[in-house]
């Protein structure tokens, strides 16, 4: 199996543009490894590249699964992790913009229902 290609500039630039246009300043964008289960009911952890950010309590990974192929989700803390109802993007914009937004609701839900 070819190893999955880590985040091309494009990548990253469209990420920390879209955060940033989402809380208004820049927010530190980190690179990570990360071990995954590619496909469901495998056995073994494939190493994929993710992409890493916190803000406003919440932490947010994005996971490139392949060539175009993303996976997100945010947490809280490790017992507090959501994904965005999507297993698999092909646009990283989607991706990023799905995250951010159902990451926003939830938080404007819990506000609610405080």
């Amino acid at each position: 199996m070819q190893p999955i290609p880590n985040f091309t500039e494009t990548e990253l630039w469209i990420i920390r543009s879209t955060v940033k246009e989402r809380y208004g300043k820049d927010v530190p964008v980190e690179l990570a490894d990360t071990e995954i289960r590619l496909h469901p009911g495998a056995k073994e952890l494939s190493v994929c590249p993710a992409a890493y950010w916190e803000e406003g309590g919440a932490h947010f990974v994005i996971v490139k699964t392949g060539q175009d192929r993303y996976r997100a989700q945010f947490y809280y803390r490790l017992h507090q992790i959501f994904g965005t109802g999507i297993d698999q993007y092909d646009d990283i914009g989607d991706c990023v913009l799905t995250l951010l937004q159902v990451q926003a609701d939830h938080a404007a839900q819990s506000r609610q229902d405080s």
